[in-house]
């Protein structure tokens, strides 16, 4: 693939979507046509694919008895046949909202236009004839109006509420369209059509503004977009309706699966635009997986057959016009503000109860756990902590063991103490080199003879001794093992298998990734979860050099890094989250990391996230990491997750237990991702 082709949002199945908020007059048709001409090429020229205008814009909405004079039918005909000349130089398709005539009767309709074709004609469902709004006086409800067909603008064109529109060169382009109220009704007419295969799903509306109501329609489009996995995009009209009786805000929003991704902003007195990327590879992989979402289908099997398809060219343009879209740097990290301490309390609290639950089901007496002064035991340590107070257990139920080895440092061994003092728990130390000596000398290994070799059985040995004693430990004092290792080791196999920290009797950390331990111990100093004594050490931990300290320092005295070894865990959790979460592509990960990771002023940070720590990589580097991922992720780590021991669930971006969202053999090939991700992604 050419460097062009893999900027390409086309390329990786996203569709450039926008909600117009265009300027109108009542009853003004003429002008009304050039204001939506007008953002129709704005939106040409920010290379849109597809454009939702408000309902009835062509017309403008709040004209009441006007809509049934034929002077203004007769330039609502006349100003479509202008929009769809014009259209024939434009690239997005348009959704515009005109009432229209058929078979001696009115209807509030959206017309799509693309490239000088008139697709077709969506007549609205459901007409509201309640409280302010009265449309039975002026149109025809259309939700029963299918396989029709009418004259419009010198074209016979499809109309009725049965179309859905695909495009035929872009895979996923589909969409359907729906009209104000049809949002408000129980069952929505785009549950349906999303059953049908669309999966973009958009609506032209009015909806006069009143106090509370733009919240209303962010809880209809979230859910909707959830319900029906799917992107909805839903325009409502501005100022420049009429406000005899009623007022406008133009809100436009735009979501997926249930993400906002985009919103206006309201109350605007100058035309707008909002514009982003809608993935709708993720929406197919989604479905693929959510079984339910077929079943429905075939429950509602006649309800789906109904729907004809239109298809037509949309000639994409397959050119790097970046990407306009929230792409989240870290996936598993809590990102709304206004709810971060909920997230993060909850992300702790599910820790805690899984452990609560094991730790009464078994009716140990204590908990074991070895502490190494680094992140996953720091915060496995804290949950265990937590636990005993919320069971009011003294914290010495915790028996805590520190266990240095050849390569252990100074600093993380005096974290570890320093940690274990502060949190009470009853600490002990025992020196593995004595036990791992012995152990290298009986194997005939060379450092038992004082070479300096430190492969991966010197690493092993030093891992498997310590989850032994812990094991033997547990035995001895009617206890048992907490587990430290996390998703993001599980992830990529970054762990002893068996008698090592691949083991214990509870996983408790096994479905939190490396970057959300991170944030959560900040959290936990930063809402004073404990005294200022363990604080200051989280922070000390925090601040440390990630390392497995099997290997001794270099004579530069650098210490072993795992992240020089295996990579930045910031991209593998990104990696692990859209491959294992979605099912997406390595080429299509690339293209994602590139856009999240590549600069650094760019985009959003965790809320708190330290500065100095905002890292930037170039597509180089994350193709690089991607590749080691891929080969420890598919090719040989499978066994290890295959085994691994119990433990919660806490992201909704999933985990990787064999009884829960990821199953796979244990030897299957790396290969065809391999290949993917070489043949579709630059070297530079």
């Amino acid at each position: 693939m050419t460097a062009d082709r893999f900027y390409s949002l086309h390329t990786h199945g996203f569709v450039r979507v926008a909600t117009a908020t265009p300027a109108v007059r009542p009853a003004d048709v003429a002008f009304n046509r050039d204001a939506i001409l007008s953002e129709a090429k704005r939106a040409d020229a920010a290379a849109c694919d597809l454009v939702v205008y408000p309902e009835l814009c062509l017309s403008s909405y709040a004209i009441d008895d006007l809509h049934l004079q034929g002077a203004l039918l007769d330039a609502v005909e006349d100003a479509v046949a202008d929009l769809a000349d014009a259209s024939a130089s434009l690239c997005p398709v348009l959704l515009i909202g005109a009432p229209l005539r058929f078979r001696g009767r009115v209807y509030n309709c959206a017309i799509a236009i693309a490239r000088g074709r008139i697709l077709g004609v969506v007549p609205k469902s459901f007409l509201p004839n309640y409280r302010e709004y009265y449309e039975k006086r002026w149109f025809s409800a259309g939700r029963d109006v299918a396989n029709e067909a009418m004259l419009l603008a010198g074209q016979t064109v499809p109309f009725g509420s049965d179309l859905i529109f695909e495009a035929e060169d872009l895979a996923g382009f589909s969409f359907h369209i729906e009209i104000c109220e049809d949002y408000w009704a129980p069952i929505p007419p785009s549950s349906h059509a999303a059953l049908a295969g669309a999966t973009i799903l958009t609506n032209l509306s009015a909806s006069n503004i009143t106090i509370g109501k733009a919240d209303e329609r962010h809880l209809l489009a979230r859910a909707q977009s959830a319900r029906a996995v799917a992107a909805y995009a839903y325009s409502a009209s501005g100022p420049g309706e009429s406000t005899t009786d009623l007022a406008w805000d133009g809100q436009g929003m735009i979501y997926e699966l249930g993400d906002l991704l985009t919103q206006s902003t309201r109350f605007d007195l100058e035309p707008e635009l909002c514009i982003t990327d809608v993935d709708t590879q993720r929406i197919l992989n989604e479905r693929a997986r959510m079984q339910t979402y077929g079943d429905a289908a075939d429950h509602d099997v006649e309800a789906v057959r109904r729907f004809r398809r239109v298809r037509f060219a949309h000639e994409p343009h397959f050119a790097d016009r970046g990407l306009i879209r929230p792409i989240r740097r870290f996936p598993f990290v809590p990102n709304r503000p206004e709810h971060l301490d909920q997230d993060c309390y909850e992300a702790f609290s599910i820790q805690v109860e899984g452990l609560r639950r094991r730790f009464e089901a078994t009716r140990a007496k204590h908990l074991i756990i070895g502490v190494s002064g680094g992140l996953d035991s720091t915060h496995a340590l804290i949950v265990a902590a937590k636990m005993c107070d919320k069971l009011k257990l003294p914290r010495d139920t915790i028996l805590a063991f520190t266990m240095p080895g050849f390569a252990t440092g100074e600093e993380s061994k005096g974290n570890a103490w320093k940690l274990m003092d502060a949190l009470g728990v009853k600490a002990e130390e025992i020196d593995i080199r004595p036990a791992a000596t012995r152990m290298l000398e009986d194997m005939g290994h060379p450092f038992s003879e004082g070479e300096p070799v430190y492969d991966v059985t010197f690493e092993n040995v030093q891992a498997g001794l310590r989850t032994d004693y812990l094991f033997r430990l547990a035995g001895q004092r009617q206890g048992f093992v907490i587990g430290t290792g996390d998703l993001s080791e599980m992830a990529l196999g970054w762990c002893t298998y068996g008698v090592g920290d691949q083991m214990s009797h509870y996983a408790v950390n096994t479905g939190v990734p490396k970057t959300l331990i991170q944030y959560l111990i900040r959290w936990t100093t930063r809402t004073d979860q404990f005294d200022e004594a363990t604080e200051e050490v989280l922070e000390a931990i925090l601040n440390a050099e990630i390392s497995p300290e099997l290997v001794p320092a270099g004579e530069d005295g650098k210490v072993q890094s795992t992240e020089d070894q295996i990579g930045p865990y910031a991209l593998h959790d990104f990696f692990v989250h859209h491959i294992a979460r979605y099912g997406q592509k390595p080429s299509k990960v690339a293209f994602l990391a590139w856009h999240a990771w590549h600069d650094a002023e760019h985009g959003y940070w965790p809320m708190g996230f330290p500065t100095d720590k905002r890292m930037a990589y170039d597509l180089s580097t994350i193709r690089r990491w991607l590749e080691v991922f891929c080969k420890r992720f598919y090719g040989f780590s499978q066994y290890k997750r295959s085994a691994l021991p119990n433990g919660p669930k806490v992201s909704a971006g999933g985990a990787l237990s064999p009884r829960g969202d990821w199953r796979a053999p244990s030897d299957a090939s790396a290969n065809l991702w391999l290949a993917e991700l070489r043949d579709n992604v630059p070297e530079a």
